[in-house]
């Protein structure tokens, strides 16, 4: 335990460093007694899954003399996340790089939305019933692609990349058209059901997997190849005046991903069966244990290729606004994360 009260103390005094003296006195009385984030579907959300189980944030701010609670919201996909976020009705977001460089891009002059850290590291596989779709351009009128939302998540985005290396230049809406929103339990179910349209679902775990069990089904595009090489799957972010006025908050927080992190990689049969009983999955454990044991998938809170997905968006003009530093759509308290 040392290990994760030694990593909370970094993160503390760099959650510290966000607040501007003049607020300083001020922030110190306006600490939140509960913090509000939200998650969404699939084993990718497993180290929210495992803090939220096993009480790891009140756990990590008892260990630094506050009590704290937490209060758990699930969505479908980012956008819900971030009109929320907006709202003010919650503090902290989870999905994928795509929704959060978004609302980053979008907020940089008033509520100045950031990362607060990765989740992980995962491919999206792009899987289809239809035996004619051998790759992205084989996909004609007759196909429609599930993804969690068109244009802005991650797996939209990463469809918009490939389909610009493949058709070239200015062609990167070529399969726009083809998409639709869908959470990723309702595409599984529509594209294995085989009576709808939908014979495409760009997923991710434990989605994706499930998926390719069956003899139908079959792999057209791995993010990995897209991206050329391992990329952040989810994050976490929230706005800068949740980050500026509850740095003890942020700091049990972090701290508390980094154990649920750490306790994946230790055990990750036991925190296979903790996500299983949580989520009502049908999963044996021994299936969630090899997906979140593949070599592929990493449980680390250090972003990576961030910024590859946020030079196309604005190259897109999905995004108004880029940076050059990865440092820039992140809060302090990760900076100095090994490999950002």
């Amino acid at each position: 335990m040392g290990l994760f009260f030694k990593r909370a103390a970094v993160f503390a005094a760099a959650a510290l460093a966000l607040v501007p003296l003049s607020l300083a006195a001020g922030a110190a009385h306006a600490e939140t007694g509960t913090v509000r984030l939200a998650k969404q579907f699939g084993i990718s959300y497993l180290p929210m899954t495992v803090m939220e189980e096993l009480n790891l944030i009140e756990k990590q701010a008892s260990a630094k003399g506050f009590a704290l609670k937490t209060e758990w919201l699930r969505f479908t996909g980012g956008s819900g996340m971030n009109e929320a976020l907006i709202s003010g009705n919650l503090d902290i977001a989870a999905g994928g790089v795509g929704p959060m460089l978004t609302i980053w891009a979008r907020t940089r002059g008033n509520l100045k939305v950031k990362g607060i850290a990765a989740l992980n590291a995962m491919p999206l596989y792009l899987v289809s019933v239809n035996p004619n779709v051998k790759t992205i351009k084989d996909f004609t009128s007759a196909d429609k692609i599930a993804l969690p939302a068109v244009k802005t998540s991650i797996q939209a985005v990463t469809l918009q990349m490939a389909a610009e290396q493949a058709f070239g230049a200015g062609q990167q809406n070529k399969l726009d058209s083809l998409t639709v929103s869908m959470g990723h339990p309702d595409a599984q179910l529509t594209m294995m059901g085989g009576k709808s349209e939908v014979t495409a679902h760009f997923g991710s775990s434990p989605f994706q997997e499930l998926e390719l069990k069956d003899p139908r089904a079959h792999k057209v595009l791995d993010s990995y190849q897209v991206l050329g090489g391992p990329h952040t799957f989810n994050v976490i972010w929230t706005t800068e005046k949740f980050a500026t006025e509850n740095p003890k908050a942020l700091a049990a927080v972090l701290a508390a991903l980094e154990e649920a992190n750490a306790l994946i990689r230790k055990d990750p049969a036991a925190m296979a069966a903790l996500w299983i009983k949580a989520e009502g999955s049908k999963m044996s454990v021994d299936e969630a244990v090899a997906i979140i044991k593949a070599p592929e998938n990493e449980w680390t809170t250090t972003p990576k290729k961030v910024l590859s997905y946020l030079d196309y968006m604005h190259r897109a003009g999905l995004v108004g606004a880029t940076t050059k530093d990865w440092k820039d759509i992140f809060f302090p308290a990760i900076h100095g994360a090994p490999g950002g």
